[in-house]
């Protein structure tokens, strides 16, 4: 059987999903149990931010729409830093989705060394394990940290410069994923995630993310030096189609920009959710400045040309739609409360 074909259905294979309880993680998990609620899925997680509540909530909630209890879904707890902990998860997989890390640019300057070893070690630990059984699909999370501060759009022949520790580690994983394929077949693909945003994200810190729960909290909002730094900000449901799109493509030793190719300021972003706030919720909400943060970089948005071209993607989510449906997410965790 040829590779294309073999991973055509995809909702057929059996997935190992590292760091699946989280944001990410609960996303493409929820998108192949309402494809086929029989997909076998491992799941990988040290519970240093998702944690087995939030998964069940996305099981039960398969469950109540399509009428039938997932019962292919496997949690372990361990860490990828931990080589035989990866070895044994990866028994009798077909496809590998690594999202398990350390994540953001200001936990990389607190504990840099933490940082390399789980985004370096971990993601060794866990190609090597990967090619000790014998897996042939490899995605992998990495970011457009890993190209660093550059001259935008970032595309994929940009000489990267990385600025933090977190975009060093990240442009490693993307160098071992890059060997692992041209020494030992691995078809390895690591994605440059945008900065992601959507449902399910209750327990990030990215900048929508926290700004929606500084906003319901009645915190005022923090904006870190003068708001004018740019990023490319993709919802959900688009990098999930990223992710599927990798798994069913003949490609290997590739990275990829999945992004938008849109440059929006974070002074856009908080004004798009105050407007939300005051005019859905009747919410007012403050907005300060404060020092600027070490490491971030300035602009930053995405050529996608490469992943349209090799791998089909397309996103359908344009800002105030993928905003629109976040708000309404958080609007209801709130009230739940």
């Amino acid at each position: 059987m040829e590779i294309a074909d073999k991973f055509s259905n995809i909702t057929s294979l059996r997935w190992l999903v590292t760091g699946g309880c989280g944001f990410i993680g609960t996303s493409l998990i929820a998108c192949l149990l309402r494809k086929n609620p029989e997909t076998s899925i491992r799941v990988l997680d040290n519970f240093s931010v998702g944690t087995s509540g939030d998964l069940s909530e996305v099981l039960s909630l398969i469950e109540k729409e399509k009428g039938v209890k997932p019962e292919g879904v496997e949690v372990i707890e361990g860490d990828i830093r931990d080589y035989d902990t990866c070895h044994k998860c990866c028994s009798g997989i077909d496809v590998i989705v690594h999202l398990a890390a350390n994540t953001g640019v200001a936990s990389s300057i607190e504990k840099p060394r933490y940082d390399m070893e789980a985004n370096v070690v971990g993601i060794f630990n866990m190609l090597e394990a990967a090619r000790q059984n014998n897996i042939i699909k490899f995605i992998s999370a990495s970011s457009a940290a890993a190209v660093g501060e550059v001259e935008p759009p970032i595309h994929e022949e940009k000489v990267p410069r990385p600025v933090s520790p977190y975009g060093a580690s990240k442009l490693a994983g993307e160098a071992y994923c890059s060997a692992y394929f041209r020494t030992f077949g691995i078809r390895t693909v690591s994605l440059r995630f945008g900065n992601v945003y959507g449902p399910l994200s209750k327990h990030k810190n990215s900048v929508v993310a926290k700004f929606l729960k500084q906003a319901f909290s009645g915190e005022t909002l923090e904006i870190y030096g003068d708001g004018n730094q740019t990023r490319d900000f993709i919802y959900i449901d688009d990098l999930i189609q990223a992710i599927a799109l990798s798994v069913k493509a003949d490609v290997g030793g590739e990275a990829f920009q999945i992004a938008t190719y849109k440059e929006t300021t974070v002074n856009e972003i908080a004004g798009k959710i105050i407007e939300l706030m005051e005019k859905e919720a009747g919410k007012k909400v403050k907005l300060i400045h404060s020092e600027p943060r070490i490491g971030d970089v300035k602009k930053n948005y995405s050529d996608i040309s490469k992943a349209q071209r090799m791998l089909g993607f397309s996103p359908a989510f344009d800002l105030n739609k993928g905003l629109k449906n976040t708000f309404e997410y958080f609007k209801l965790k709130n009230l739940c409360k």
